[in-house]
């Protein structure tokens, strides 16, 4: 895929348990990326939330991951913290960051979003990539299934991803709603897809980053 739009791009992604379970996007979505010609370093941390990644902050019970290029995933201890996104950006030095987060900012168990909450989270850490002047992305959550052990509901998926959509800028929205219809990807909690569900949710994430990088070239 030598025209891939994403090819030679340096990518660092970062997320939440969607991104540290194994099979998860950091098989599915890393892969994918890494197929297409990026060089990509992706960091999963269970139970993360957007304002976690501005300072080193412990992750939740089912641990965390992280991965290089082609090398195995790595397992982190189920206490690793968070790097903070601007010592990760320096190191790095990536061309874009890629925040796969909204599952766990949603409080799908409450009866509503926490929007003032939600918005301090996601401003904070877009206003700290903005200043590092690096391009960014923020992949919103998928519809899942209902009735699993978070509370999670096609109403709220809804919701968080339009709260979402108006609320990330500078970084670019890519709507994971549109890639399926509800209930459509199977799931093992009703929030964490199928190994298959991840590898789909993955491809799907970079055809829609192709996009956006075109779009921003035009």
């Amino acid at each position: 895929m030598s025209t891939s739009l994403l090819a030679g791009l340096s990518i660092l992604v970062i997320g939440d348990s969607n991104m540290a379970l194994p099979g998860s996007l950091i098989t599915g979505l890393h892969d994918d990326l890494t197929r297409r010609g990026a060089q990509v370093h992706s960091i999963g941390i269970c139970g993360a939330n957007a304002g976690d990644w501005l300072k080193a902050t412990p992750g939740g019970a089912c641990g965390a991951a992280e991965r290089r290029g082609n090398e195995p995933v790595k397992k982190l201890l189920v206490n690793s913290k968070t790097t903070p996104i601007k010592e990760l950006i320096a190191k790095d030095k990536p061309d874009l960051v890629l925040v796969v987060m909204g599952d766990t900012m949603a409080s799908y168990d409450k009866p509503t979003l926490p929007k003032t909450w939600i918005w301090q989270q996601t401003s904070s850490l877009t206003k700290a990539i903005a200043e590092t002047q690096t391009s960014c992305a923020w992949v919103g959550p998928n519809w899942g299934t209902e009735g699993g052990k978070y509370g999670k509901t096609f109403v709220k998926a809804k919701q968080m991803a339009s709260f979402l959509s108006a609320n990330v800028a500078p970084c670019s929205y890519i709507d994971s709603l549109k890639f399926s219809k509800p209930g459509q990807w199977k799931t093992q909690d009703g929030t964490h897809l199928t190994h298959e569900g991840y590898k789909v949710w993955g491809t799907a994430i970079s055809d829609e980053l192709e996009k956006v990088r075109k779009d921003a070239a035009q």
